[in-house]
């Protein structure tokens, strides 16, 4: 008797590891299963642009697009590679259409929807910061740390760094410096730095 109850518990010990593991395994096939057309591609562009990969992240990007159109993250993702590449332009104009989608659409209790506004007008303001617009990106800077300063007043676990060569200065901190040297008379305004511009951070929501 004493045998049989042994092998007895053995066998319910091993059946109750055995459904702990299936149970866990179909969870994750459930979720992997039920998640919105475009996520996959989106996390696949998210990782070939942090590999520089840029052709096949924009790849992984446009197939998400096509799988849901205005997908915010691919969205997203997409104008981080032009940026990455200094393609300002085309980097801009995804920016300005998911900033203009996502005011129509986004929901009040959306929070990761409100960090991507809040994202890509920092985003769009370094573009403009760049290409020596100075009061436009301010306004943008302004814009985004209005929307959700936790999200883009400083580089955070949800950030993307490209070109981290130097000290960075956060979005706050630009959008200071700026609204400082704006107040003086022109030849007196120091704009650009480059070792701290070439370290400015692009932001990006952990999950979209």
């Amino acid at each position: 008797m004493d045998v049989n109850a042994n092998i007895i518990k053995r066998f319910v010990i091993y059946m109750a590891i055995l459904t702990f593991v299936m149970f866990t395994v179909w969870g994750f096939v459930r979720s992997f299963m039920n998640r919105p057309p475009g996520d996959y591609e989106t996390e696949v562009c998210d990782i070939r642009l942090k590999d520089k990969k840029y052709d096949e992240a924009l790849e992984a990007a446009n197939i998400a697009l096509e799988k849901t159109p205005n997908h915010r993250g691919a969205v997203m993702c997409k104008a981080l590679v032009f940026i990455s590449q200094k393609k300002y332009p085309e980097a801009n104009k995804e920016l300005t259409n998911l900033i203009i989608f996502l005011e129509k659409n986004v929901k009040e209790d959306d929070k990761t929807g409100i960090g991507t506004l809040a994202a890509a007008y920092a985003n769009r303001g370094i573009i403009k910061d760049r290409n020596k617009n100075y009061e436009g990106a301010l306004q943008d800077y302004v814009k985004a740390l209005g929307i959700d300063y936790v999200a883009v007043a400083g580089p955070g676990l949800g950030t993307i760094i490209l070109n981290y060569k130097f000290k960075s200065s956060s979005v706050k901190e630009r959008a200071l410096y700026l609204n400082e040297q704006l107040q003086l008379p022109e030849n007196e305004r120091v704009l650009s730095i480059k070792e701290l511009d070439e370290g400015q951070v692009m932001h990006k929501p952990g999950k979209l």
